[in-house]
């Protein structure tokens, strides 16, 4: 069901210096800020050869990563995200097979204009999924 991964997700506190480090100290190709209001983040894009990494910024106080900010002050990572071709028919297997899908259970559009779902972390080994359909 699952394809390729499409990202790892890395909450920073401070996303310019985040940019910084992955541009001017590892050399990578970083995308421009996009303001997610619906999800409360303002993401980044690294973009490597084989997949990309996702920096997540909070987008106001009540965001989920200025919450996750809190209880990891200096960071780390919040989520990994794997491709799917069928977002519904992965979502119906998923619960099928007892997965929890957080929110109300329909995909929402996500960074890349695509529909996304994310599941339980306590569901996938204590690590937050998100599906993306491609």
């Amino acid at each position: 069901m699952i394809g390729r991964l499409n990202h790892v997700a890395i909450a920073v506190p401070d996303l310019d210096a985040a940019v910084k480090q992955y541009r001017d100290t590892l050399g990578a190709d970083v995308s421009d800020k996009i303001d997610l209001p619906d999800h409360g983040v303002t993401v980044v894009f690294v973009n490597l050869e084989n997949t990309k990494i996702e920096l997540l910024f909070p987008l106001g106080e009540n965001s989920s990563i200025a919450k996750f900010l809190v209880k990891n002050p200096t960071g780390g990572m919040h989520h990994v995200c794997y491709e799917v071709a069928d977002i519904y028919a992965a979502r119906d297997k998923l619960v099928a097979d007892g997965a929890r899908i957080l929110g109300d259970g329909e995909p929402r559009t996500g960074a890349h204009g695509k529909p996304v779902l994310f599941m339980h972390p306590k569901d996938f080994s204590g690590t937050l999924v998100e599906i993306e359909q491609v």
